[in-house]
């Protein structure tokens, strides 16, 4: 007999942290539909996650929200660089890196730039945001158990204020529920990777004295090798508020209750080389790095997504991000096929594309830790620096997936970032201008499947109208140009045909997530329907 149904709903997302939050804004930029449910009372309290890399910021930056996250990122926004030292009161000091980008040279690949913002900053302007698109969210709300068949998926939600149970029916579910997932442990879906790599306690204090022992060596995070009491400094607010990440190894019988107040001021003490340092303790929290990657990233109408589909070393904060483009490559694809634009094929290129993205992420993840030498990570000697961080979060690839003239046995993150409009690729950045408005070929990627061509590629413009007509798919055709009849102009300077690997009377097909979908280099005999086989092939018509 089958429950009452209480609520239905295209999209229920489990999870409300940064991925769930995340998904539920894209999703609502989209017009779909959703309910999102968390089992905390409220967003995150404790200052983490704060590395937000330049593509997760284009994403917000489409959505909407960069300026929010930028105004509420700005206490941390002096801050630069990975400092280590045996104590921050000696000679010795070595910066890892000093500038994120030195000199700005990542202006002319990106529109936008890297941004601190702690998790406890980010999470309530994407609360704000999701519930303005009309999302609706739900805390203290605790996903029981689901059932899928083959239209859809039934979901037991339970009140954790009140007990009240309700039944939502949904198309689909995003199951955003950390790493212990009981999503995915519901599903089978076993995981792979190295496992756990090391434990620590993150301490939140408060000391009135120590901005002044930091001075101007405005830090992202400063590891203090003290072999007595080693850990990691992190600023709050560069002035009372700290957090401090100190070693911990339950592997050894060490218990969480160890970490007592005393245990942990002292620990910091002696960490920074200030002996007699306020420190104030306010609030301690486990966590737990290690490199796993989920075996599948769904299964039918149930997906993984952040934490659930994969768990990633903190260092250069690659976990949060990947999730966060998760997110960001399975709406729209859900949006497609809701709205009826796609077929159902197009969803299961989710896990092919995303899943060797975290496979790659993730083992870069934990040799970026060993490089740093992070604290309470033991590895072998000899890990030496890991160049391509920029591959790795602005150059990662989809040799499979909705795309077309990719090579299936291609690099997913290439050793050196590149950007030429290869199909698999993120679409070039390129300042154009629209009715003397200055925007970037990125903000122009969200809505529709977007077909770009230079000023002699009239006929590629009218055949991909034609063919998006015939097959409902919403399309938006631009011919980029100095012309008075061409929709866009190059901004002075730039050279729109060969940031986009074109030729004259080329064409490039961008998917709304800005990830190039086909190429033609050329023209062609009939370009109607080459985009029409393209639009059919990619999105599973």
């Amino acid at each position: 007999m089958n429950p009452k149904v209480d609520d239905r709903v295209p999209v229920l997302i489990v999870g409300g942290s940064l991925v769930g939050l995340s998904a539920s804004l894209f999703l609502g930029r989209l017009g779909v539909r959703h309910l999102l449910v968390e089992k905390h009372a409220d967003t995150s309290h404790h200052p983490r996650g704060r590395g937000n890399n330049i593509r997760t910021m284009e994403l917000y930056r489409v959505a909407g929200i960069e300026p929010a996250i930028r105004e509420a990122a700005s206490v941390l926004a002096p801050n630069h660089g990975i400092l280590q030292a045996p104590s921050l009161t000696g000679e010795e000091q070595e910066w890892l890196f000093r500038e994120i980008d030195p000199g700005g040279k990542l202006a002319r690949f990106s529109p936008s730039s890297w941004c601190l913002c702690s998790q406890n900053d980010l999470e309530p302007v994407l609360v704000r945001a999701a519930r303005e698109l009309g999302g609706e969210l739900r805390f203290s709300t605790e996903l029981v158990s689901f059932e899928q068949d083959a239209e859809g998926v039934t979901s037991l939600l339970r009140s954790r204020e009140t007990g009240e149970e309700r039944v939502v029916r949904s198309e689909y579910l995003i199951a955003a529920d950390g790493p212990r997932s009981p999503a995915r442990v519901r599903l089978g879906i076993g995981q792979t990777g190295k496992g756990e790599l090391f434990h620590n306690v993150s301490i939140t204090f408060r000391a009135k004295r120590l901005a002044d022992v930091v001075g101007d060596r405005h830090f992202i995070a400063c590891y203090l090798t003290n072999p007595e009491a080693d850990g990691a400094l992190l600023p709050v607010d560069n002035q009372y508020e700290w957090v401090f990440h100190a070693p911990w190894h339950p592997e050894q019988g060490e218990p969480l209750e160890a970490f007592t107040d005393e245990r942990c001021e002292r620990h910091i003490r002696t960490a920074v080389g200030l002996p007699e340092l306020d420190v104030e303790v306010t609030g301690r929290a486990p966590w737990h790095a290690a490199e796993r990657v989920a075996e599948r990233y769904g299964v039918g109408r149930v997906f993984l997504a952040g934490d659930s589909a994969h768990e990633m070393s903190p260092t250069g904060a690659f976990g949060s991000n990947t999730g966060i483009q998760d997110a960001h490559n399975l709406a729209w694809k859900l949006a497609a096929v809701l709205c009826g634009w796609a077929g159902p094929g197009l969803l299961e290129t989710y896990g092919q594309e995303r899943r060797p993205v975290a496979e790659v992420t993730s083992e870069r993840a934990s040799a970026r830790s060993a490089e740093h030498s992070h604290p309470g990570y033991a590895v072998v000697p000899g890990v030496g620096r890991q160049a391509g961080v920029l591959a790795v979060a602005l150059g990662y690839r989809y040799p499979r997936g909705a795309v077309l003239g990719t090579d299936p046995a291609g690099a997913v993150v290439p050793d050196t970032f590149e950007s030429a409009g290869e199909p698999g690729s993120r679409a070039p950045h390129q300042w154009l201008l629209r009715a003397g408005v200055r925007l970037s070929t990125l903000d122009l990627y969200e809505q529709a499947m977007v077909l770009l061509t230079g000023p002699e590629g009239t006929a590629w413009q009218q055949g991909a109208r034609r063919a998006a007509d015939r097959l409902a798919v919403p399309l938006d055709a631009y011919r980029i140009g100095d012309g008075a009849e061409d929709d866009l102009a190059p901004e002075p300077g730039t050279d729109f045909a060969a940031l986009h690997g074109l030729g004259p009377g080329g064409a490039l097909l961008v998917r709304p997530d800005g990830f190039v979908a086909w190429r033609s280099p050329g023209p062609v005999a009939d370009p109607e329907a080459e985009v029409e086989a393209a639009l059919r092939a990619v999105l599973d018509l």
